[in-house]
């Protein structure tokens, strides 16, 4: 997870070099293509049935969704500080805690909604709609809700999906997905910008990858803190690149969205094993009597 987040930062910074010609949706392009050069391995490795899957429409519905949330995820990027970029992306779980109730049927009882309610004080702490407001943080929180779409879709997939072929098949899809908004403001890269738009696409399908086998391997309440890592990465970057400096509110409303995702992804973390243990508990044999 730490390798994937310092990954997530190293992409959003190459996305802000590459934006000194080329516009988002271009950039979001080329990550997407170059990201399936470096997935196809996968193909490799598992053979041609990692493509088989009667899921088809939910990987189209999942990529639709997910391009959207990447078009405008990567216009904030380039558009505001990286910091505040980054830290209104964390907020993402948020809007997944109500898309399971409303979508999943999950149970959430109130300690969880008060954590929600109390990142949602973080991202107001970061948008201040009533003082220094900037429109691009809507695009942003656009992001981050049709993020969480795609974050209970991928709860679908993966009950029957492997994580390698839900990477694979997302980055296939995103490939024709964004090219058609990359025409219409296209520009051919020159000089540099080829090398940020390659590394766009390499450490977005290797965080996405390291991101995808860190869940597998650890407990969500222990990795959520470590993949905040990425915003004070993005910080300095931004700071030593970009001459950003973080603004205060902006660090509160990090912090307050942090407090709150690691509490959710902790109480997550415990409702899942509880429910693994009643599984245990229901299918042992009786006792001898």
């Amino acid at each position: 997870m730490l390798a994937s987040a310092g990954l997530f930062g190293c992409m959003a910074v190459v996305i802000r070099l590459a934006s000194a010609q080329l516009h988002p949706f271009e950039i979001a392009f080329f990550r997407n293509l170059f990201g399936l050069v470096f997935a196809l391995p996968l193909l490799l490795r598992h053979g041609p049935g990692l493509l088989k899957t009667s899921k088809l429409p939910l990987y189209l519905f999942r990529s639709g969704i997910g391009i959207i949330s990447m078009l405008c995820g990567f216009w904030a990027i380039v558009n505001l500080p990286l910091a505040q970029a980054v830290s209104l992306s964390y907020s993402t779980p948020l809007f997944v805690t109500i898309g399971a109730v409303l979508v999943l049927g999950e149970v959430v009882r109130a300690r969880r909604w008060t954590a929600v309610a109390v990142g949602f004080i973080g991202v107001m702490c970061i948008v201040r709609p009533g003082g220094d407001f900037s429109p691009g943080v809507l695009v942003a929180l656009l992001a981050a809700a049709l993020s969480a779409v795609v974050a209970v879709s991928i709860k679908f997939l993966s009950r029957t999906e492997s994580p390698d072929a839900i990477v694979l098949y997302t980055t296939l899809l995103w490939v024709p997905l964004s090219l058609l908004p990359a025409l219409l403001v296209w520009e051919n890269p020159q000089g540099i910008i080829w090398l940020w738009i390659v590394l766009a696409g390499f450490f977005g399908t290797a965080g996405h990858l390291l991101w995808a086998r860190a869940l597998k391997l650890g407990d969500a309440s222990m990795l959520t803190p470590i993949s905040f890592l990425q915003v004070p990465l993005v910080a300095l970057a931004g700071f030593l690149l970009f001459d950003e400096r973080v603004d205060l509110w902006v660090g509160v409303g990090a912090g307050i969205i942090f407090v709150a995702n690691v509490y959710i992804a902790h109480r997550e973390a415990q409702l899942a094993r509880r429910a693994v243990t009643d599984m245990e508990i229901a299918s042992s044999p009786p006792p001898p009597r």
